[in-house]
């Protein structure tokens, strides 16, 4: 189930959001969102509910152990097996065909690959998972006695498939005691609202244009200017998606009382790689700084081999293939390039040329990440800087950015702060204005109207898939 679905518009979250709301105590609510939850996982790989309950029982069940055990050696053998587990079912699920094509490279090797699909939203509810056994092994929270808050913590549906990566301690407080409040639910309303719409009217539309640029059967003679409208609308698209999928599940959260982290902050308007790094999906790039690069020494010592093996297994998490391996390699590459040569010296950079530069960089790595087959993006790269008989710009090219210009320039402004930056200058008057009558009515009408143009673009389209669910 998806949240830019119809069933759950209008009968999963109506349904969960009053029965929740009717419960008598916060036990009750946690009871509602836990079926509610396991049901939504359900939808579409039953089987794989049996997985997420095995992998968080034994990282819970390791957890007790640990809090029991006598001495710092002793927990962490509980930690190790935690750890191990976890992993293990993500390796087997996820790598398994990657490690065996690697494999059959060997001369006389010829191991068949089994047919294994990938459970949704494995690599996102295994680290949550493992945010809780490591910060109770370092003792930074405490044990979660029960186990159904534990499962609720992991499995619950706002965040569950997609992210945000929520660590426990940031919700530790909320599964025992939150407030469900009047305004928390409009607030949140609003933000599903513009994730959605993010999702729905920009994501979706940015997608059908990279199927047509990139997928057409007569890829590899389109012309440049097909081939950069293809790779802008894919970062347009990736970005609009998840992005919109983070603001739906934050918004969500505050319908049921929860508070998430933001995990975007307009990366696209980033000056510097690292930069955009640190805008971009924030709470996967903060995993992976304070429980892989930070540990293994961070900043301290063999910083060059921490950023390695943190851009490499960021590539991994991303997919089981070698293109996301080189995304993540080209990105340690200009990380390290970028620190050695470029920040020092940023103070003389123009703000609108790093701009530039960021968005070039952006823009080849989406082209990596895009083509999983490495021979296409190959001919992707021939049409960019070789652009042959199709020349630079042909006749299908020049009416496809006629058609879609509008939309770029809209999609552009949007994944800027302006349009924020104008609603803080305003906010006095527009909390004047919504405190009136008419104010309220428009209010309300505003977000009728989004809603119903969301369900007219689900109900016309059949395009409506989200691009980090593979993940």
């Amino acid at each position: 189930m998806v949240f830019s679905s119809l069933i759950f518009l209008y009968a999963f979250l109506p349904l969960c959001l009053i029965l929740v709301w009717l419960s008598p105590s916060i036990r009750a609510q946690n009871t509602i969102l836990l079926v509610f939850s396991l049901f939504f996982y359900a939808w579409g790989e039953p089987i794989y509910v049996i997985l997420l309950i095995f992998v968080t029982l034994f990282i819970w069940w390791c957890g007790r152990m640990m809090e029991k055990a006598k001495g710092r050696n002793n927990k962490k053998v509980w930690l190790i097996l935690a750890l191990e587990a976890s992993l293990a079912s993500l390796i087997a699920f996820k790598y398994t065909g990657f490690i065996i094509e690697i494999l059959n490279v060997i001369p006389g090797l010829n191991i068949e690959t089994p047919q294994i699909s990938l459970p949704i939203g494995i690599s996102f509810y295994t680290f949550q998972a493992l945010t809780y056994i490591i910060d109770l092994y370092r003792g930074e929270i405490k044990m979660q006695r029960s186990y159904g808050k534990f499962l609720l913590y992991v499995s619950l549906f706002p965040q569950l498939i997609a992210g945000p990566i929520v660590r426990y301690s940031d919700v530790e407080s909320m599964l025992a005691k939150r407030r469900i409040t009047a305004d928390g639910v409009a607030s949140g309303i609003g933000r599903f609202l513009t994730g959605l719409s993010k999702k729905v009217l920009i994501a979706n539309y940015a997608g059908e244009i990279v199927s047509y640029c990139l997928e057409s059967d007569h890829f590899n003679q389109i012309s440049s200017s097909t081939a950069i409208l293809g790779i802008i609308a894919f970062g347009i698209q990736i970005y609009f998606d998840f992005s919109g999928y983070s603001d739906m599940a934050i918004g969500l959260g505050k319908m049921f009382g929860f508070h998430f982290l933001e995990n975007f902050n307009y990366p696209y308007i980033s000056t510097t790689v690292t930069e955009f790094w640190r805008r971009w999906h924030m709470s996967l790039s903060t995993f992976f700084r304070d429980y892989v690069y930070i540990p293994l020494g961070g900043n301290r010592k063999h910083r060059l081999r921490n950023t390695f093996i943190v851009w490499l297994l960021t590539g991994l998490w991303h997919g089981a293939n070698i293109n996301f391996v080189l995304w993540g390699l080209y990105y340690f590459v200009l990380l390290t390039f970028e620190r050695w040569f470029i920040l020092p010296r940023i103070n003389r950079i123009p703000r609108v040329f790093g701009l530039l530069l960021t968005s070039l960089a952006t823009l080849f790595g989406w082209g990596l990440f895009y083509f999983t087959d490495l021979s296409r993006f190959s001919i992707f790269l021939g049409r960019i800087f070789a652009p042959g008989l199709a020349g630079f710009v042909d006749f299908e090219g020049s009416i496809l950015w006629k058609q879609h210009l509008v939309f770029l320039i809209i999609a552009t402004v949007a994944s800027t702060p302006i349009l924020q930056f104008f609603k803080a200058r305003y906010q006095k008057q527009l909390n004047n204005l919504a405190q009136t009558a008419g104010g309220g009515i428009l209010q309300v009408t505003g977000t009728a109207a989004l809603l119903f143009a969301c369900t007219a673009s689900l109900v016309a389209s059949s395009y409506n898939p989200f691009l980090y669910f593979r993940f």
